[in-house]
């Protein structure tokens, strides 16, 4: 009996040897206070040159259908030292509207032609831009999420409703000087989905899909320093 006890006592000694140690629990990363640039403190303009908003919805349950909006604008207070101030205001004209459509026109019920980004802007089941000619965005909190990464919640006015919406962005870098001139420079990717229903933007559904995926892609530039 004895003999038994040890051998189980030594198996027992043993297969706690062999049992890996626990793992410590994870921990968050922990996030520099402030991003790795050499782009000043400031206000800073958009770039339309080096910007666009385009949208993608479900066409029939087939195919993304992908469309933008040429004109729009944007003011950018951008703090390195503590992200979490930076604030952005967008407009966007819904009257630029620009599709994919395969034909520049199309004939409507009626049998009359008709420019089909004209009816996307300014009919009054979709963006009626003559009683709601802007589409406007207005941050209220950035939450950083990794050292180039944040969640940035605002609020989006469309067709007369204001709800927030989150948008994923992401800092691509920034510049003291641009092209040899002493003016900070910026850059910033951006992607959220909404729900057009939410905003009255009924057409369509479920045919055309009720989720609206957005994609941002914006550089902002520093007006020059004074001489």
């Amino acid at each position: 009996m004895r003999n038994l006890v040890v051998a189980l006592a030594a198996l027992t000694a043993l297969g706690a040897c062999s049992q890996k140690p626990a793992e410590p629990a994870a921990t968050a990363p922990v996030l520099s206070p402030t991003l790795a640039t050499e782009a000043p403190a400031g206000a800073y303009k958009l770039d339309k040159t080096h910007a666009s908003v385009t949208w993608k919805v479900l066409h029939l349950g087939l195919a993304n259908y992908t469309a933008r909006f040429a004109n729009w604008d944007a003011d950018l207070n951008f703090d390195p030292t503590d992200p979490s101030k930076n604030t952005v205001s967008v407009t966007i004209d819904p009257n630029s509207v620009r599709t994919d459509y395969p034909y520049a026109k199309t004939k409507g019920p009626d049998g009359k032609t008709e420019d089909f980004d004209k009816k996307l802007a300014t009919d009054p089941t979709y963006f009626n831009v003559a009683k709601f000619p802007a589409i406007t965005f207005k941050s209220t909190a950035v939450e950083r999420t990794g050292e180039k990464t944040a969640k940035v919640t605002g609020d989006l006015t469309m067709l007369g409703v204001t709800k927030p919406v989150v948008i994923d962005a992401t800092f691509n870098g920034g510049q003291k000087e641009f092209f040899g001139q002493p003016m900070g420079a910026v850059g910033f990717s951006g992607v959220t989905t909404i729900k057009r229903s939410e905003w009255g933007l009924t057409a369509g559904v479920p045919y055309v899909g009720d989720d609206v995926q957005i994609i941002i892609e914006a550089e902002f530039h520093q007006a020059p320093a004074a001489k």
